[in-house]
This record gives structure tokens, C-alpha cells and sequence, in this order.
């Protein structure tokens, strides 16, 4: 009797013991994170104006369910999905303004370019909204696309100079996250190449500026 019993004690120490070791194995996948960068896009680097505008950037707005570092991406039209171990580095509107500052000083257009908040005062602000990027599987291969909503307000005479809505859609590589940001990348660039070229309009006070 008591042999049976000692046997029946060390297998409920080996039950627990075991399923100790068990609740100590971490088999969570690694989170992958990425960032946006201008790398490998060309941009030509201009001398900037001496006696040029000088340009303050406001932060950037997102679209409502991309203000967090989670890559959204979308099967069907209208629902927002995320990967759960791909992630930015932070949220893209938040890594949108150093780009945007960079390419823009690049341009050569301004005296200097400032982001906001500062004490700098400016000759003109950008504005920008409704910053989406999203990887759309709605088709093959999956796209990329980024939107934003930016206007141009003249400081000194107190009232927006013009205001358009810029999209850029880039091919994934790759139907999986990594095609998404390499497209990504690549998409940011080509937006911010348009939003170069209508300041630049705007600047010259030319019709391109007008709003739509």
C-alpha cells in the first residue's frame, strides 16, 4: 500500500513539475518592426535660396485608425486589419515630417524649412491631414497606398494659398508585410516628389496652386 502510494505522489510531482517547465517556454514569434525611409529614392539636393520663403511644417494629422505604429493593412473594401508581428517603428504620420522637412530643404525652393512647434516665424505653413498607408490585398500583386490632405496658408496675408489632395500607390514585391514596407517606401517618395512640385507652383504664385 504504501509502495502504490509513493508512486501515486511522484507523478503529481512530475504533473506539476512538468507543467512548470511548460508555463516557462515562450513561443511568442518575433515582432518585426520597420521604419519609412527615403533611402535608395532620388531626390536632387538643390542650393536653397539665400533670400528665399522661409517654410514652417506643421505636424501631420492621420486618418482616423492610423495613429498608431500598427501596419494596416486591407482585404476588402472599408476594414481596417492589422499584422500582429509587423510593426513600425512608429506610427508613419510621425515618421512622415523628418522625410517631408528633408525632401523640401533638398528642393532648394526655401530660405530654410522649419517643423513645428518653434519661434521661427515663417512666410508660409503646411498643413497636413489625413495621412493613410495602407497594403491593399485586393488584387495581385497587393498595393500600397498613401494618401494626405495638405494646404499652403500664406502667414502674412492670412489665408490659404491653395490646397489639394496627393495620392501615390505602389506594387508590393511581395504578398507579405516586407513587400508592403519596401512599397511603402517607395509610395512616400513618390508623394512627397508631388507635394515638391506644387509648392513650388504655389511659390510661383502659378495656377497649379489653386485648390481641388
Amino acid at each position: 500500500m504504501k509502495k502504490y502510494r509513493l508512486i501515486h505522489v511522484m507523478c503529481a510531482v512530475l504533473v506539476v513539475t512538468g507543467s512548470g517547465c511548460l508555463s516557462l517556454r515562450t513561443d511568442s514569434p518575433k515582432i518585426r518592426t520597420y521604419h519609412l525611409s527615403l533611402d535608395g529614392s532620388s531626390h536632387n539636393i538643390l542650393p536653397k535660396q539665400i533670400d528665399g520663403p522661409v517654410l514652417l511644417v506643421s505636424p501631420p494629422q492621420a486618418e482616423p485608425g492610423f495613429e498608431t505604429p500598427r501596419m494596416v493593412y486591407v482585404k476588402r473594401p472599408y476594414e481596417l486589419e492589422y499584422f500582429s508581428v509587423n510593426q513600425w517603428a512608429d506610427s508613419p504620420v510621425r515618421m512622415l515630417t523628418p522625410l517631408m522637412v528633408q525632401v523640401l530643404t533638398q528642393s532648394g525652393a526655401w530660405r530654410t524649412v522649419i517643423p513645428l512647434p518653434g519661434s521661427v516665424s515663417g512666410d508660409y505653413r503646411l498643413d497636413t491631414y489625413g495621412v493613410l498607408l495602407q497594403q491593399e490585398f485586393l488584387q495581385q500583386p497587393s498595393q500600397v497606398r498613401v494618401t494626405a490632405r495638405l494646404q499652403l496658408v500664406d502667414l502674412k496675408e492670412s489665408r490659404i494659398l491653395g490646397a489639394r489632395v496627393f495620392e501615390a500607390v505602389e506594387n508590393a514585391p511581395s504578398e507579405n508585410a516586407y513587400g508592403g514596407v519596401l512599397a511603402a517606401n517607395r509610395a512616400v517618395a513618390g508623394l512627397l516628389d508631388q507635394i515638391v512640385s506644387w509648392l513650388r507652383q504655389c511659390v510661383q504664385h502659378s495656377t497649379g496652386c489653386d485648390r481641388s
